[in-house]
Order: structure tokens, then sequence, then C-alpha cells
């Protein structure tokens, strides 16, 4: 386990739970999967902002002696983060999982003892980094389609032509692909926003 292999992210982990010793042993576990615990708290009221304020790439959260705070916890998050949440439960609970489920949840684990644990977590863990991964290669390549299909419209060109000219530049100028791509995608909102301000259009 350890490290995060070339092919697996470090993760920004934010961690959830109302008793403060498994809060503790959970952080431990995430890190020694290689990955960065950036917060952690017991307290619904507190989890919003910590959410915003660290935006962390998944966050952990186990459930206590209440299924309810739990549930209040996992909606909170998932409605102030752009991150999956991962459930840990001490025992199977369909229940619970199931309105986990409803409010967001991308998977749950049942744990039972601290190595068993860390395997588990381990897995679910590189799982979603490789998913994380994947998330961005389509974005990446949505925004180059989207810089083509502009350059197309502009230019008059087909689609080869489009990304024949974005390579070319990109070659030249010694930019990434991708930031050309994002340049040409902001510049013609921009360009968009400009005249539709325009009184005379």
């Amino acid at each position: 386990m350890g490290e995060p292999t070339s092919e697996q992210s470090q993760l920004r982990v934010l961690i959830a739970n109302e008793r403060p010793e498994r809060l503790a042993a959970l952080t431990q576990v995430v890190a020694t999967l290689g990955h960065i615990v950036v917060a952690g708290s017991v307290e619904v009221e507190d989890i919003g902002a910590t959410t915003q304020r660290e935006n962390p790439d998944v966050a952990l959260v186990a459930l206590g002696t209440s299924s309810k705070h739990a549930l209040d916890l996992v909606r909170t998050v998932v409605h102030e983060a752009a991150c999956p949440v991962i459930v840990l439960l001490e025992s199977n609970d369909a229940d619970f999982v199931n309105e986990a489920a409803k409010r967001g949840v991308f998977a749950y684990i049942t744990d039972g003892d601290a190595e068993e644990l860390q395997s588990t977590l381990d897995i679910v863990l590189r799982r979603f980094a490789e998913y994380h991964n994947l998330e961005g290669a389509f974005a990446r390549r949505a925004m180059i389609e989207r810089a083509k299909g502009i350059l197309m419209a502009v230019h008059g060109i087909d689609e080869q032509q489009a990304f024949t000219l974005l390579r070319s530049h990109s070659q030249r100028s010694g930019r990434r692909l991708l930031d050309l791509a994002q340049a040409v995608a902001e510049s013609h909102r921009l360009l968009v926003r400009l005249d539709r301000d325009d009184p005379g259009t």
C-alpha cells in the first residue's frame, strides 16, 4: 500500500465523523495510504465552511452513534463540495445506505478491524483516483473539442484542419494544447458577451 503509484493521484481527503477517536483512526489510515487529510470535523455546522475552504477531492463520512447526524454530514458535504462522498459503516445497514444513496454518496465501505479497513479503503480510494483521472481526461477532451468547434466556425475549416491549427500553434508557441484550447474557448465567450452587450448590434 503506502504511497500512491504514478498512475494514481494523491488525493486531498476530508473526513467527517461525530466520534473523535474514530476520526483520529481514519486520519491515520488515510495518511498511511499516501493521501493528504486536509480536514477532519465532527460538527455538521462546521463541515460546510470547512468543505468550501479546503476543496477536497473526496470526503469520507463515518457513521457513528447517530444515523441522522451522519446523513446530515453527507447532505452538507455533497451540497457544499464538488467531490464524491464515501460512507464508512461499522456494520451493514441497508436502510442507512439507501438514505445515503439518495443524498448522493459515491460508495460505502463496511469496515471491521483496522487492517481490513485499510485494505478496503485503499481499493476504494484507488478506484476513485482512477475515476478522478478519467473525469479529468474527459474534461480535457471536451475543452479541445469545444476549441475545435469554435475554430471551425470562425475560419470555415473542417475538424482535422482545426486540430492541426491548434497543434501547430501549440508547437510554435511552446504552450500546452489544453491551455490553447482554454484560451480559444475563453476568448470566444468574451467576444460573445461583448457582442451581446453592444447596443449597436
